[in-house]
């Protein structure tokens, strides 16, 4: 069926319209527009080639979805928090790592003979923390590294075939100096050129994904979430309407967090699965993280009949 460019906002969930929904109010309204709606609680359907699904992100394990089992369960298609028995947060343990291994989007994109690649750009500062144990590899990082390809570096950056997980370099380096690890200065990326680099990526690969935590910053820091929803606005715009016409846009988070700024913590709610393109009959009946593995797969493979 053609390409996929894969948008993985953490902490995204589908709240109600409420005053303590930033998705609602200021809420994204380039996308909105697009949708004929805003990204809360009822959004799913379609308004032309653009879907919208409610996705189910605890998968009927107790207690709120986490990062560690929901990055996992989305990036293989297995319930992880069932298999391991409950959800777990932050940094996948050795249990989540082996259900990675093998099982994997990328090692299944791979596998059939497609070509992945992962758009975040990784210092050497950043390496030189995990190797010191200070900090620990997510779950999109054991993915990339489990399926034997490279890391996108500050060079790539530099050079516009890579993005930072915030979007612009706007968010990052000051997040990186409050927790004590040096950061260099870098020029600042406009959303829309964010978007366009992905865009470019697709004459590299088959596959490429992005993933960006600034959204999840938002509710467990309380960040302004103005500025933040303002980037990925605008960053989403150009991304669906700069699409190639064989490619497939899609956007999807791991549990709830910043559609309630009542709490710092999770959400139970659902979360959105967003897709323009071709690949809008794969996702038509999607319901929960489960389904967007071999529903990539799938539009990778042409189709509903393709590879699972």
């Amino acid at each position: 069926m053609g390409p996929v460019v894969l948008v993985f906002l953490d902490g995204v969930g589908l709240g109600e319209q409420e005053p303590w929904n930033p998705l609602f109010h200021p809420g994204l309204p380039r996308l909105a527009a697009r949708m004929g709606r805003p990204l809360t609680r009822g959004c799913a359907g379609e308004n032309g080639d653009l879907l919208c699904r409610e996705l189910d992100a605890a998968l009927g394990v107790p207690g709120l979805p986490q990062s560690a089992t929901g990055q996992t369960a989305l990036f293989t298609g297995l319930n992880a928090p069932a298999l391991i028995g409950g959800h777990r947060t932050g940094y996948p343990s050795a249990e989540l790592v082996r259900l990675l291994e093998g099982h994997s989007l990328f090692a299944r994109a791979r596998a059939a003979g497609f070509r992945p690649t992962f758009a975040n750009a990784y210092s050497d500062v950043y390496w030189k923390l995990v190797a010191q144990g200070r900090l620990r590899p997510s779950v999109t990082t054991w993915m990339n590294q489990l399926s034997g390809l490279p890391f996108r570096t500050f060079e790539d950056l530099m050079e516009g075939r890579a993005l930072l997980w915030d979007i612009t370099n706007a968010f990052a380096p000051a997040w990186a100096r409050q927790h004590g690890r040096p950061f260099p200065d870098l020029p600042p990326v406009a959303p829309e050129e964010a978007a366009m680099r992905l865009l470019r990526l697709l004459k590299e690969a088959d596959l490429v994904l992005f993933e960006s935590f600034l959204t999840d910053l938002v509710g467990h820091r309380h960040l302004p979430p103005e500025p933040v929803l303002d980037t990925v606005d605008r960053f989403l715009d150009v991304l669906i309407a700069h699409r190639p016409p064989e490619a497939t846009v899609i956007l999807t988070s791991d549990h709830g967090n910043v559609e309630d700024l009542r709490t710092r913590l999770h959400t139970s709610n659902p979360v959105p699965l967003l897709v323009a393109g071709p690949g809008v009959e794969v996702f038509r009946e999607a319901a929960s993280l489960l389904d967007l593995t071999p529903g990539v797969l799938r539009v990778l493979d042409g189709g509903p009949g393709g590879a699972d």
